[in-house]
């Protein structure tokens, strides 16, 4: 039997990769850390070229059954003044949609087609990555528990902690925090603006983002995603211990930027409050590294390139690496595919996380907010139409996601 590629990590961008290895016929195994799969997270945005990827692995109805697809992108100031609109996904000409999406449900939509396909023999549940070792025609790689397994590859998709990137780069500066809180959550709310709007609000303090993603209890509600950023630190500070991520949030915390926006068609305060639960995080990233690939082992999404969360592109990017990936390791043998997927991703994922350092297309607000701090009446007196499309579409050509 042909050696399968091992991958270390069983989250988007990997359990992307086995279904499009599968796909060609190359064997494969998932090893996650955790000791059981849950669906996690809150909303994000998948856009539409990494959809048309996961359009091709047969995914669209499911993806669609779970997500909205997103009509329109608005970015205003605090104070609900329009800066800059924009069509989204088939509503922009693209082919594919772009979807808002509860990060659990897309990981359970790609954990049951990888279950199906793959088989659960192939699929492994607590298996922290420990040690490899590696020769000129396969890696073996061992476990926490004691256990081993040989492959031909080995890819590393466990993450912004990857255990995998501490082994290959134990002299990474590790995780980057800008000093940006975030409080995240989702409830069932009442349709505004269509159901189907991602709006971005704010100035160089603070910033709200408002999503549904996904159908609500009712015809007449919907999922509704929100994120509240404040900048409570700077990046001279280290970030919070790993057990502080992901943890609840307080009202008391949160409320304070809450009460700075006024958004004329929705409550946000009323928003929050009525959340049952939610969560803070770090915005952190890491430095880009000046190599992911190391023989037959190689990285891949946020273990290659975390990235702050603006711009809709953390697990975008990754389903971009696993497609790419996958088809030069079913055109080219194994060092050779790595060397030439590193080649290509890795210059254009740098080229990301380094502008989403500087607010990625978020930065249309930034501008707007410290020349008109107090608002404006009319946003062409205070800045061109053309710096903002320079801004936000200069941003997705970059990111590929510009048809």
């Amino acid at each position: 039997m042909t050696a399968p590629v091992l991958i270390a990590g069983g989250g988007v961008g990997g359990l992307t990769l086995a279904l499009s290895l599968h796909e060609r016929g190359i064997p494969c195994e998932v090893f996650e850390a955790a000791p059981e799969v849950k669906q996690l997270g809150v909303g994000i945005n998948t856009l539409p070229h990494a959809i048309r990827e996961l359009s091709a692995l047969g995914l669209l109805e499911a993806l669609d059954a779970i997500a909205i697809r997103t009509r329109e992108l608005r970015y205003l100031d605090r104070f609900g003044n329009r800066i800059w609109t924009e069509a989204r996904g088939l509503h922009a000409g693209h082919e594919a949609p772009q979807f808002s999406i509860h990060r659990g449900r897309l990981h359970g939509v790609l954990w049951q087609a990888a279950m199906e396909r793959l088989g659960p023999a192939r699929i492994h549940t607590n298996k922290r990555l420990q040690g490899y070792m590696q020769d000129s025609r396969s890696v073996t790689v061992r476990f926490t528990d004691g256990s081993t397994r040989r492959g031909k590859a080995l890819v590393g998709a466990d993450g912004i902690h990857s255990a995998l990137r501490a082994l290959m780069h134990p002299q990474d500066g590790g995780i980057r925090w800008n000093g940006i809180q975030m409080w995240r959550g989702a409830v069932d709310w009442p349709v505004f603006e269509g159901g189907d709007v991602m709006t971005v609000a704010g100035d160089m303090r603070e910033k709200l983002v408002l999503y549904p993603i996904a159908a609500g209890a009712t015809p007449q509600t919907r999922l509704t995603n929100w994120v509240v950023c404040a900048q409570i630190g700077d990046a001279t500070q280290p970030p919070p211990r790993r057990e502080d991520w992901s943890r609840p949030g307080r009202l008391e915390d949160v409320l304070p930027h809450v009460q700075r926006f006024r958004v004329p068609w929705l409550d946000v305060e009323a928003l929050v409050r009525a959340t049952p639960e939610f969560w803070e995080y770090p915005m952190c990233d890491r430095d880009p590294l000046p190599h992911w690939t190391e023989g037959r082992v190689t990285l891949l999404g946020d273990a290659a390139h975390p990235m702050y969360p603006v711009g809709s592109n953390g697990a975008s990017q990754a389903i971009l690496d696993a497609r790419l990936l996958a088809r030069l390791l079913a055109e080219m043998n194994v060092p050779w595919a790595l060397a030439a997927y590193e080649a290509e991703r890795l210059p254009a994922t740098r080229e990301i996380v380094l502008a989403n350092r500087r607010g990625g297309p978020e930065r249309v607000v930034d501008v707007v907010s410290e020349r008109a701090p107090e608002g404006f009446s009319d946003i062409t007196q205070v800045i061109a139409q053309d710096e903002l499309a320079a801004i936000a579409r200069g941003y997705a050509q970059m990111t590929g996601a510009r048809r």
